[in-house]
């Protein structure tokens, strides 16, 4: 719909408030409810949200070492501005309507650290380029028997899944939780974020979703919605659901790999593909590719951006380790598949559910079109079998601080991203390495606590 046609729509359904959502930093979703008539209103100013937004993390803490926002700016109001485009209705809240929103403003110019304005930028110099970009990221999560009071009350430890055991793929446990199931596949469907596949994965309660390609603005839109969306579905049925990469040290990681391609701008072509070319990857595919690899180190906080990420890439568990790539090697950081005109494509592996999933993908288009841009030679060999094998490559950095202070120092990062952007994002993640640092774990307490 456009704006003519949602006013209509407001007018003639005598809807009386809508709800709207922009994503902070790490990813989380925040907003308000309003009525239609400050809607209205605000349609082409804006609406003011207290900049703190930008200035806290996760627990609503303030960053002590960010200059877009902090005491030192008396915390005004920033224009948040809601893209009509993104309307949809929340069927399990009443067909409440719902919009996303964003920082940039009419000018062209933005918040710094705003994540969907950062990939409005960068799909931009792709447009400029000449080409379409088609995205889509896929999840996983655990899903549990418990609530947000239970897990307060149990300190976060002993809680139940769904269901028990390994069952990936498994068309049995699903009909445990059947209504949960078709409610996810169905309400996801209403809310405009349609899934090619609903399935388990291996672990004990849990899911796999992955959406359907789109455009990369609504793909985008799309993931980060899925995740709030599946907590608020899960919720109806008692059930508590988790994004969090690295739950249980025991079992598998949850993913949130990005697939990928460039079309031509009447998407009748994917430039990717190229069946007179050897792996059917055409010259486009490999100096994109090349991009990414190149990239990658100087950018992983984007994939990779909370200390529990870190605990998913290890080897053996299904996230890759290494700057390496491969046809059809899931072993690898990228992944190329290439059954297909239709279907070539390429999965970027890093990133897990826990990302916030407008600067994974504006980080993997960013550093894609590097490559196209600088012509970059995919000079690193596949990788054939088990890349953890590949002690040749180069490793991805082990920890959030390390990673950081790396971003924060690179100027092809700053290049690829704007300095203000690199400053404010790397600024937060090495805040949440502070806080982690002061923790005192169960683990450093068994291991010390009486022996030493």
């Amino acid at each position: 719909m456009d704006k003519q046609e949602i006013i209509r729509y407001l007018k003639e359904n005598n809807i009386a408030k809508i709800k709207f959502a922009f994503a902070d930093i790490d990813g989380i979703l925040r907003g308000k409810i309003i009525s239609s008539q400050k809607f209205l209103d605000g349609l082409e100013s804006g609406y003011g949200f207290c900049d703190v937004i930008f200035g806290w993390d996760s627990a609503d803490e303030l960053y002590p070492n960010v200059e877009v926002t902090g005491w030192q700016t008396g915390f005004p109001d920033q224009l948040c501005r809601i893209d009509p485009e993104t309307f949809r209705l929340i069927s399990w809240q009443d067909n409440l309507p719902f919009f996303l929103a964003d920082f940039s403003k009419a000018d062209g110019n933005d918040l710094p650290a705003c994540p969907r304005s950062l990939l409005k930028r960068i799909i931009k110099d792709c447009d400029n380029l000449g080409y379409h970009a088609e995205f889509a990221q896929e999840f996983e999560w655990f899903n549990f028997r418990e609530t947000p009071d239970s897990l307060q009350q149990k300190n976060f430890s002993n809680l139940q899944p769904i269901t028990p055991g390994m069952f990936g793929y498994s068309i049995l446990r699903p009909s445990l939780y059947n209504d949960f199931n078709n409610d996810l596949f169905n309400r996801l469907a209403d809310f405009n974020i349609g899934l090619e596949g609903l399935h388990t994965e291996t672990g004990p309660g849990v899911y796999e979703a992955a959406i359907t390609h789109d455009e990369v603005l609504k793909a985008a839109d799309k993931a980060i919605l899925l995740k709030t969306a599946v907590k608020e579905i899960a919720y109806k049925h008692g059930i508590l659901a988790s994004f969090m990469a690295k739950w249980n040290e025991e079992l598998p990681g949850c993913s949130g790999h990005v697939h990928q391609s460039l079309w031509n701008k009447e998407q009748s072509a994917n430039l990717f593909y190229d069946p007179h070319q050897p792996d059917k990857m055409s010259e486009l595919m490999k100096h994109y590719l090349a991009g990414q690899l190149y990239c990658l180190p100087h950018i992983l906080p984007m994939y990779a951006p909370t200390i529990n990420s870190y605990k998913r890439l290890v080897e053996g568990a299904w996230a890759p380790t290494t700057v390496t790539w491969g046809i059809e090697n899931r072993t690898t950081a990228l992944r190329v598949i290439n059954t297909s005109h239709q279907y070539t494509r390429l999965e970027t592996r890093i990133p897990g559910s826990d990302t916030n999933p407008y600067l994974a993908i504006s980080a993997a288009l960013a550093s894609g079109l590097y490559g196209i841009k600088h012509k970059l030679k995919l000079d690193i060999a596949s990788t054939a079998g088990n890349a953890y094998e590949n002690k040749s490559s180069a490793r991805l950095s082990s920890n959030l601080y390390e990673s950081s202070l790396i971003m924060q120092e690179s100027s092809l990062a700053k290049d690829l991203f704007g300095d203000e952007f690199v400053q404010h994002f790397t600024s937060t993640r090495i805040w949440e390495w502070k806080k982690f640092s002061k923790q005192v774990s169960d683990w450093e307490l068994k291991r010390y606590f009486e022996i030493i």
